[in-house]
């Protein structure tokens, strides 16, 4: 079996200067892909920054034989994200990968958590992929080519107490990704979600003694296969951590229809609802499309 290669392939990870972006990167680095390594250098709740964790990373792949540079910018501005896709090009002349990767916690239960602490978990999680992959996206569609990949969590596609801000903006990244898998289809881009399982330092302390079976390194083949030129899949989500891999979906249950024209009433909804909530029969829309043709069919059901 032929060892999958990225030569000629460059490749941007956000927050990749520890935990699993790193991990990505040395993977991609070593089987010939060039990496830009962007890494704020940042806390685990976002303050602060520095150029070592990007620096580090790049001096561990460079000298392992591979090409990478750093990029120091934040992912929360537009900025940022404009200046790390133009190291790329100015560096390597292209950018055919993105991995959206960095993120930062700052957990409070409901009640308690602060608007300042909402808006921050966003604007690094949600606004920073955004801010990323649209500059990348347009270089993708020049060149007919592009791989996206966004880290989601359990948290958000699940749920988990304590965070509110942190599921809400990595369930926001599900949308993203949706949408960029379809806008992008026929210019060969593609996009993918992970939810990963694994111990870094955002995660140590709610892994418990878990942490010591869940390493970075257990999520990095899943990744690298989804961004590499084998790759067809797009437009899906999946479920990965200690050497498990398991795709995660949205299903559409057949459901009850009252009939095209009708006005169900309260009562009709109350009666129905054990066939409205049975998970027999499902199908897995890959557009809204599906979604509306399912329901003109139960017009003529």
């Amino acid at each position: 079996m032929s060892e999958m290669r990225f030569d000629n392939r460059v490749a941007l990870i956000t927050g990749a200067g520890g935990g699993l972006g790193k991990t990505y990167a040395l993977e991609l680095a070593r089987r010939g892909a060039k990496i830009v390594v962007n890494d704020l250098g940042g806390s685990a709740d976002g303050t602060g920054g520095s150029a070592s964790m990007a620096d580090l990373a790049v001096k561990e792949i460079t000298e392992a034989g591979g090409t990478a540079v750093a990029n120091y910018d934040s992912v929360a501005t537009p900025e940022g994200g404009e200046a790390m896709v133009q190291a790329a090009l100015d560096n390597f002349g292209q950018i055919d990968i993105v991995i959206n990767n960095a993120g930062i916690l700052r957990d409070k239960t409901f009640v308690k958590l602060a608007p300042e602490d909402l808006k921050a978990v966003l604007a690094v999680h949600l606004e920073g992929a955004f801010y990323v992959s649209q500059p990348a996206f347009r270089a993708m569609k020049a060149a007919n080519y592009g791989r996206f990949m966004f880290t989601a969590s359990s948290a958000g596609i699940f749920g988990n107490f304590g965070q509110t801000n942190y599921g809400a903006a990595k369930f926001a990244l599900v949308g993203l990704s949706n949408v960029l898998a379809i806008e992008g289809k026929k210019y060969n881009i593609k996009s993918n979600v992970i939810a990963p399982i694994a111990n870094t330092r955002l995660t140590k302390e709610l892994l418990g003694a878990l942490a010591e079976s869940l390493e970075p390194e257990q999520v990095t083949p899943l990744v690298c296969y989804l961004v590499s030129e084998e790759s067809d899949i797009t437009h899906e989500i999946y479920s990965v951590g200690g050497g498990k891999f398991s795709r995660i979906f949205v299903g559409l249950v057949p459901g009850w229809a009252a009939g095209k024209g009708a006005k169900p009433s309260v009562e009709e909804v109350r009666d129905h609802i054990d066939v409205i909530r049975n998970q027999e029969g499902y199908s897995v829309p890959s557009s809204i499309g599906d979604e509306m043709k399912a329901l003109m069919e139960s017009f003529n059901a």
